[in-house]
């Protein structure tokens, strides 16, 4: 037996929403950037056990600096929401604190993934470095490019949404 879980993908502008969701969905990963506006929507089903699936309707939101400004409408029915940010471009994370703690109290009772993207493009020792920063808040370290951990995100918020 399958359920729909309806996911949002949230953070700035080029942080790399859009290449997880296409590496998820359909296994695959291009350097031509295109700007999501609006949103797109995907749909992928993930078996949890023998017996327990879950389809995943992932909504791609277009990038925002600040996610306050995010449409109301597009929260609607909301299920799960997963925030990505950029390792590579400090802008993207320096109001991480306060984006997370807007997210939960706006949204209390949907899990939330906070995930750190491009793993690829930064170094052991800059994720060593920034351990301290990044571990009260992230689930995750992905690269779309390299297909780390992207599988893993989707499938652990996935079991969360139906246990």
């Amino acid at each position: 037996m399958s359920i729909s879980k309806k996911i949002i993908l949230l953070g700035h502008f080029g942080v790399g929403k859009s290449s997880l969701i296409r590496r998820f969905v359909e296994d695959t990963f291009t350097d031509n950037y295109k700007v999501t506006i609006g949103v797109h929507i995907l749909k992928k089903e993930v078996n949890i056990s023998k017996e327990e699936a879950v389809s995943l309707i992932i909504w791609d939101l277009e990038g925002n600096d600040d996610i306050t400004n995010t449409r109301a409408s597009y929260m609607l029915g909301t299920s799960g929401i997963i925030y990505v940010f950029d390792l590579s471009r400090p802008a993207t994370y320096k109001q991480l604190e306060s984006d997370i703690n807007y997210i939960k109290t706006n949204y209390p009772n949907t899990p939330v993934k906070v995930v750190g993207n491009k793993k690829d493009l930064v170094t052991k020792d800059f994720l060593k470095e920034n351990n301290d920063n990044f571990k009260p808040f992230v689930d995750f370290f992905t690269s779309a490019k390299a297909n780390t951990k992207v599988n893993d995100l989707f499938s652990t918020l996935a079991k969360e949404l139906i246990h």
